[in-house]
């Protein structure tokens, strides 16, 4: 039997700004976090949040991005090497923040080195919102210049789910603050969501039973008008009783090997294996 490999790699774990912040480093030296992440192979180094799901078998191979931020050129020329991703068979974004969907342009190296096309599934509000942010991209008549710019396939997605090279992505919409929502995804037994604030009661319903959690965890402590804190996505994630759980979208205020030990506290008092993602980490689905 032809056995089927699912697998999700980090491209990303950071928030907007990224980890380090350029203002870290010239301004303060205080900022440990930031100071670190400059060192090669440090887990304090965070690109945009972005994942890609890799779906393999001996005779063939798929990958399927979710969201493609400002630094996601950065990400992949970090990450597909070291994991052998060749193409981007489909990408499918969260929302239309920059730190989302702010990497659209380089997707021309796909485009125009290895593959004709790129499918991107994206909700009516963020295809209004991309078609004026890379119009040229949307309608390629809009071209100045000589060169040539990524080829993609824009589909609306709606209703419950969509389905990407036969993969189910099941919504779940959340708050990514009080009045804009962002798109979260479930696979399979894993649920992926990086931009949220609060979480629905019709969208807990469909999380339950995941046996992987990935959240949105922005920093400790203080709270954010758009983002989980960890101590919120903990709760979140006790309430919801998967197997495991890794945390994302995480800014300068994290520590990685502090947090990793003070979730290893966490795990054994829950009963729930909690991490902290890093760029470049690989799990399984």
């Amino acid at each position: 039997m032809n056995k089927i490999k699912k697998e999700l790699i980090f491209l990303g774990t950071g928030t907007s700004e990224g980890v380090p912040r350029v203002s870290c480093l010239t301004n303060s030296l205080d900022c440990l976090v930031c100071n670190d992440a400059v060192k090669p192979n440090s887990k304090n180094r965070r690109y945009n949040t972005s994942v890609v799901i890799k779906i393999s078998s001996l005779d063939f191979e798929k990958n399927i991005l979710i969201d493609a931020g400002k630094s996601f050129y950065q990400s992949a020329i970090k990450w597909f090497p070291k994991y052998k991703i060749n193409t981007i068979d489909g990408l499918i974004l969260t929302h239309a923040h920059q730190d989302a969907a702010g990497g659209f342009d380089d997707l021309r190296d796909w485009t125009n080195n290895t593959q004709s096309s790129i499918p991107i599934y994206l909700r009516k509000e963020d295809y209004e919102v991309i078609n004026k942010t890379f119009y040229y991209l949307v309608d390629t008549s809009k071209i100045t210049s000589g060169g040539t710019v990524a080829k993609l396939n824009f589909i609306i997605i709606d209703g419950t789910h969509t389905i990407i090279e036969g993969q189910k992505f099941e919504h779940l919409k959340v708050n990514h603050g009080d009045h804009y929502f962002a798109n979260g995804y479930r696979i399979d037994n894993l649920t992926y969501i990086s931009d949220c604030s609060f979480i629905p009661d019709k969208t807990m319903r469909k999380i339950r039973g995941s046996e992987i959690i990935i959240l949105d965890s922005l920093r400790r402590g203080n709270k954010h008008k758009s983002h989980f804190t960890l101590e919120e996505a903990i709760e979140k994630i006790v309430e919801l009783k998967p197997k495991k759980a890794y945390f994302t979208d995480i800014c300068h205020d994290i520590e990685h090997n502090e947090v990793s030990r003070y979730l290893v506290d966490a795990s054994k008092h829950t009963g729930i294996k909690m991490n902290l993602a890093y760029d470049g980490l690989k799990i399984n689905i």
